[in-house]
């Protein structure tokens, strides 16, 4: 079982379209969208739901105003500001959305009135596709702990995996380099960066191909839209050169991509299994995974 983790430095680069396209052409796999803040692989794959589980990814002060003093000592050291006092009288509350969970009003109250509660963040699924197997997530709104939401539904996709004797888990990871990019894309056997030719793709291309860099990962890049600019395309080319890095392949800026995302279709269902772009997309994904698959889907 090999796993690929499809990441970019920025968001917006068309890692979604990727993921779609590897469903798609490739075979006996299971299907991960790692990226729990802003999750829409399901758009393209329609899934069907057959588990779904809270997780609790940490912690929430509660104050009980049956034991509480009114001294205003958790008011005064939450540097968070989700302790407040009610209409000025003294009677404080917590909000949810601004505790971080960090447990130090808890501790720093003299009647132990306040507790630290399980919250939930949000939920993930297990789900079937017409392309196979898929485990997702959705983290709630302003909710943290994505970065081990990311690495918990990477825990269920491998015991999937394992149990369905796949040869392979795709990831479709989260932007940048911050904690879910880093849980998404640790001890994966390949990271398959996609950016694009504008400064700003230059820019987080080079932050996150030093990421792979640290983790020791080995990593391909793809160039979407590469025809915008054809001066920073050769620029991205020839990073990638200096990193000795492998460059795979180039998208083109077409409607057709657009067009399929807003009819909620991966690219090979809504164009011909010949058509020059679907064949640009079994170039890449032949590339990534280093084999000729069988079998286009419909």
């Amino acid at each position: 079982m090999k796993q690929i983790a499809i990441i970019s430095g920025k968001g917006g680069t068309g890692k979604t379209i990727l993921a779609g396209a590897c469903a798609a052409l490739t075979q006996n796999k299971i299907l991960v969208d790692c990226d729990v803040d802003a999750a829409d692989l399901h758009l393209l794959l329609h899934p069907t739901i057959k588990e779904q589980h809270p997780f609790k990814g940490g912690a929430k002060a509660v104050i009980d105003p049956k034991i509480c003093i009114k001294c205003g000592q958790c008011l005064s050291i939450c540097r968070f500001e989700a302790i407040q006092e009610k209409n000025q009288t003294k009677n404080f509350i917590v909000d949810p959305i601004l505790c971080e969970g960090c447990g130090f009003c808890s501790h720093i109250c003299p009647v132990n009135a306040i507790s630290m509660q399980e919250h939930i963040d949000g939920y993930w699924f297990i789900s079937d596709t017409q392309y196979g197997t898929f485990v997702h997530a959705q983290l709630g709104i302003g909710e943290g702990n994505s970065g081990k939401l990311v690495s918990f539904i990477r825990q269920k996709a491998e015991e999937m995996a394992k149990k369905q004797n796949a040869d392979w888990i795709i990831i479709d990871g989260p932007p940048g380099i911050g904690c879910p990019t880093i849980a998404a894309t640790t001890n994966t056997d390949l990271a398959v960066i996609v950016t694009e030719p504008t400064l700003s793709g230059i820019h987080d291309l080079q932050r996150v191909l030093k990421l792979v860099q640290q983790l020791g990962i080995p990593a391909h890049v793809i160039i979407n839209k590469y025809d915008l600019n054809l001066k920073n395309s050769q620029k991205i080319k020839q990073t990638c050169l200096k990193a000795k890095i492998s460059y795979i392949g180039e998208i083109p800026y077409t409607r057709e991509i657009p067009q399929a995302i807003a009819q909620g279709k991966i690219i090979t269902e809504y164009l011909p299994k010949n058509s020059i772009l679907v064949n640009t997309f079994k170039n890449i994904i032949d590339a990534t995974f280093g084999v000729r698959h069988q079998k286009l889907h419909h």
